[in-house]
């Protein structure tokens, strides 16, 4: 099968990878490929303050602080963008993430090139996590640029092995994993019979070679001095920049203001804990965070009132895991928990990212013994808490 004749099923997949829910919003990748995607929205809490009331134009930088300019780029969800941000280094430009690699992406870097890249050269590439909206087009900017990528450890090794590893069937261990979560017969059948989505879809090849940031790293970028922190629990090993200056955070995807970004397990790891991860990142940001400072995240508007909103987003996440609890009170799936999770129906299109997130609440419940769980005969892992 071609990669542009992409089937429903693999197109579902392919949300994995942007840490979403899936809709039916069409969108054409570079290589051809019809895409679809959806986002699940928590409130933002009363008190946040935004600065913009509306976003830039997509493919029109705006200027939110000096030699920092808020570029919208494209995306094939509901979630329709992505905010990548280009730092004025004065002989040359810093672009932080890049969007994915598709045709109306790399024709908005095209056209800015006139307008900011012709006098002054891109000179390093960084992306905060390995995700496709964000290090989709690093290669590509390797290639055309002889520019430098810069990010974790992590978050290169991660992209650049998915990258390499095209599958034209789905592997044993997604397998495994979609029939331990407890995904109905007929569905995984459906699944193994067609040709998943793969990393290098969206994202275009990564050469040799990065530089690599780490936690307390200091930065220079756009005139300022910048603390590096890492997260955890959206994306491995997320990169976030604090001034040092004064108050702004360039966030990516670790907090955002109107949306709760996917906290999931896949089977790369299944017996991972990105929830507990999450949870420990944003109390270790508690010292760090102020409401006046300026947050440049991957998606929505720019915010202040940090601290706010990572106490809304604790609380959504405890809200979960008391439901999921409360549910628990025979055993049960993780597919089974998609009601009291989300607490509405989850429909064909973003049950892989449901499915993920389902895991990822049972994970960090059995893994703090919580609950107890065993196989059914069909091979389900049932979950039920403990009394």
């Amino acid at each position: 099968m071609l990669k542009s004749q992409l089937t429903t099923d693999q197109k579902r997949q392919q949300s994995e990878a942007f840490g979403y829910f899936s809709t039916s919003k069409k969108y054409t990748s570079a290589k051809g490929e019809k895409t679809v995607n959806k986002t699940r929205k928590i409130p933002a809490r009363e008190g946040l303050n935004f600065p913009w009331k509306r976003a830039p134009e997509v493919g029109k930088p705006m200027e939110v602080a000096q030699q920092i300019y808020w570029l919208r780029l494209p995306l094939p969800m509901k979630l329709n963008h992505v905010n990548v941000y280009l730092a004025d280094e004065g002989d040359s430009w810093t672009i932080i993430d890049t969007g994915v690699d598709s045709q109306p992406t790399r024709e908005i870097w095209r056209l800015l090139q006139d307008q900011f890249f012709n006098e002054k050269p891109i000179a390093r590439v960084i992306a905060t996590h390995h995700h496709p909206d964000h290090i989709g087009l690093a290669g590509w900017f390797q290639r055309e640029y002889d520019c430098d990528l810069m990010t974790t450890r992590t978050a290169w090794l991660f992209a650049r092995m998915l990258t390499l590893d095209e599958q034209e069937t789905l592997t044993p261990e997604n397998t495994e994993f979609y029939r331990r979560s407890g995904m109905p017969s007929a569905q995984l059948r459906r699944r193994v019979s067609e040709r998943p989505f793969n990393f290098v879809d969206i994202v275009a090849p990564l050469p040799l070679g990065y530089t690599r940031i780490k936690e307390g790293d200091c930065i220079k970028m756009a005139g300022r001095n910048w603390d590096v922190r890492i997260g955890n629990g959206h994306a491995p090993e997320h990169l976030i920049f604090w001034s040092k200056d004064d108050n702004l955070v360039i966030a990516g995807d670790q907090v955002l203001s109107s949306i709760s970004p996917i906290i999931g397990v896949y089977a790369t790891e299944p017996m991972a804990n990105p929830l507990l991860d999450w949870l420990e990142t944003c109390k270790c940001f508690e010292a760090l965070a102020d409401d006046n400072q300026l947050v440049l995240a991957g998606h929505k508007l720019p915010f202040r009132g940090l601290r706010k909103r990572m106490a809304e987003l604790l609380r959504h996440h405890q809200d979960a895991l008391d439901r999921t609890m409360d549910f628990l009170n025979q055993p049960r799936s993780a597919v089974d928990c998609f009601s009291p999770l989300f607490e509405r129906q989850i429909g064909e299109s973003e049950y892989n990212l449901a499915l993920s997130e389902a895991v990822a609440h049972l994970n960090y419940l059995f893994l703090s013994e919580q609950l107890s769980r065993e196989l059914s005969p069909r091979g389900v892992w049932l979950y039920q808490r403990k009394d």
